[in-house]
Order: C-alpha cells, then structure tokens, then sequence
C-alpha cells in the first residue's frame, strides 16, 4: 500500500505546474522593492507600531500599496488596483477603515486585512498580495 502512495504523491508533484496558476489579466507583474525603507520609528510610519493602523506607500507596484499592521509580527501588504477592473483613473483603490474601494462604476470592495473581496464584490480575484518582511522596526515590501 505505501508504494502505491508514494508513487501517487510523485504523479501530482510532477503533474502540477506553475502553468496551472491562474494569473490576473488586469494586472500587470511589475517588480519593485522598498529596500529597507520603511522605518516604523519615522513619524511618517509610527502608527505601523499599533495594529490596526497602515499606511499607503505610493511610487511602488502600480497604483500605490498600502501596508497594513494586524498585530504581533503580521503586516500585510496590497496592490491598490482593483484586481477586477481594466487600469484605468477609476480602478485606483481608496481606503476607508480596512475596506478598500474602486471608484469606478462597478462598487468592488476588499477588505485589506485579508485581501478578500468584500461582501456584495463582484469578481474572480483578490488583492494582489506583495511580500513583506520584518526585522526589528524595518519593514520591507517587494515583488521580485
């Protein structure tokens, strides 16, 4: 019987591919870093110390990212397009509490703790989700 599981497991780890990833046709892979940049001892980035608290970090990924703090050592970081939208002036997402909003006539809504498409959105896909990495009081945020 064991042979026959592990002969199995191998089919599916050789069968699957990252060709079976479902990639997001709205949103482009731009790669960018923030290269220890974040300092959550700047006042600009103190409230990072308190969970509950994010920041927005424009310049990085394709409409800004915002960097949210949930407590402990979990910070989690979001695209600020709608995943569900063409780019375009409107798909720039605006926070309001953890809900983040599209402006465009569509109402999709997530919630920027989890990158989960808010009740009532509609749509295949999540925020997408950046890296994050924690050291002491810097944070690093980056896709590459």
């Amino acid at each position: 019987m064991k042979p026959l599981l592990y002969i199995l497991t191998l089919f599916l780890i050789v069968s699957c591919s990252s060709d079976d990833i479902i990639k997001n046709p709205y949103l482009p892979d731009y790669k960018f870093n923030t290269n220890n940049f974040i300092d959550t001892r700047l006042p600009q980035y103190n409230k990072l110390q308190l969970p509950g608290n994010y920041v927005i970090l424009e310049g990085y990924g394709i409409n800004g990212v915002v960097l949210f703090y949930a407590g402990g050592d979990i910070y989690n970081a979001f695209e600020l397009s709608d995943p569900n939208h063409a780019l375009s002036t409107c798909s720039k997402l605006t926070i309001d509490g953890i809900i983040a909003s599209c402006t465009c006539n569509d109402d999709n809504s997530y919630d920027i703790l989890t990158g989960n498409m808010a009740e009532g959105t509609t749509g295949q896909y999540p925020l997408l989700r950046y890296n994050v990495e924690v050291s002491g009081y810097i944070i690093r945020v980056y896709n590459n």
